[in-house]
């Protein structure tokens, strides 16, 4: 069996059959027990360099975009979330605006991921054991959801059409980056609280007016 290194040098430079293949075996390759520590190390550079690999594919060649974010996808919890839960968020966002129904999923599994450490202190509140890195704290895990909030917003008000108008549901919603959008805020919403939904709400409407306010200087 080819070492994971190897076998996304194949998603990334082999013809089209061959790159679907291989990303085809990374899940396999994760989850079997050969390789050990060495095999972690190997996830953890690979989706450390994952936004500037992503980066060289070229447009035309959105069969090998999809084959590479899924196969990140499915080895994406392993990454170091204590210290990193959110270095990959500004390419996750650049993945919710793609044309190709499975990056768009993968992108929301891959946020969907965080959300659990994220909002513990959350649901858990008081109970210390979920931070095992001092770096993940819930001040700072605070900060993470809010900025993730905003940018959701920012991307929903970017991609909202006045025919979303008739949808009463996330899921009733056209296949779409606007859907993706949503479907991220309701799981956030599930895992926040409506409480803690209202807060991030009340400062977001907050800063756009201190905004505006200062714009119209």
């Amino acid at each position: 069996m080819n070492s994971l290194p190897d076998t996304f040098s194949t998603i990334l430079t082999a013809d089209r059959q061959a790159s679907r293949v291989a990303a085809r075996q990374v899940r396999n390759m994760v989850y079997s027990s050969t390789n050990g520590r060495a095999k972690y190390d190997d996830i953890k550079r690979l989706i450390n360099s994952a936004p500037s690999e992503y980066a060289k594919i070229s447009a035309e060649e959105n069969w090998r975009q999809e084959n590479f974010v899924m196969a990140i996808s499915v080895m994406y919890f392993l990454h170091d979330k204590e210290s990193q839960p959110n270095f990959l968020f500004p390419w996750l966002f650049e993945l919710h605006r793609h044309e190709n129904g499975y990056i768009r999923y993968a992108a929301v599994r891959m946020i969907e991921n965080e959300l659990g450490p994220l909002t513990y202190h959350i649901r858990f509140p008081g109970e210390k054991r979920a931070f095992r890195h001092e770096k993940l704290t819930p001040e700072l895990a605070d900060r993470i959801l809010y900025e993730l909030f905003v940018n959701l917003m920012i991307l929903s008000n970017d991609l909202w059409k006045p025919a979303y108008k008739r949808y009463k549901y996330i899921y009733s919603l056209p296949a779409g980056p606007y859907k993706s959008v949503q479907m991220i805020l309701g799981e956030l919403r599930d895992d926040c609280g409506d409480k803690y939904m209202e807060k991030m709400d009340k400062t977001f409407d907050m800063n756009i007016a201190v905004n505006r306010s200062l714009n119209s200087w």
